[in-house]
């Protein structure tokens, strides 16, 4: 891990990018609400109409645990800004079709869309600005 965080450290990156303590409160609190938000959906029972929403949701989070293993273990920033791009395009179905169920659990996800294009950015930037690095 510190090879690759070694590796990180060394990338020319956005100014706006946050100090690495910052992602840990941050991603506890966006997986606290991406779990209520999935609790509300389903709280009100399971239909052939939940299926295809759960589809999405299940796609957004497999994309999302695969991101860092792609960015930082096999330190791939192109792949990994094909991940993020698609997880960005999942969770927006994923938003889209839990609204027609529970307004709130689709609302809950919000933030987690915006951080999740911010994270985008800061890939892209990471990917245009770092050229033959993890490519």
């Amino acid at each position: 891990m510190i090879k690759n965080m070694l590796w990180y450290n060394n990338l020319y990156k956005s100014p706006f990018t946050p100090p690495t303590w910052v992602f840990t409160p941050v991603w506890t609190l966006l997986y606290i609400t991406i779990a209520i938000s999935l609790f509300l959906f389903l709280k009100s029972g399971f239909t052939k109409e939940k299926i295809l929403p759960l589809v999405f949701f299940t796609i957004q989070m497999l994309l999302n645990f695969a991101w860092t293993p792609v960015f930082f273990g096999m330190q791939n920033i192109r792949n990994a800004y094909i991940i993020i791009v698609l997880l960005v395009v999942f969770l927006a179905l994923t938003i889209i079709s839990f609204y027609r169920f529970s307004k709130r659990s689709a609302y809950l996800l919000v933030p987690y869309l915006i951080w999740s294009l911010f994270a985008a950015y800061l890939n892209f930037y990471i990917l245009i600005n770092n050229t033959n690095v993890g490519l």
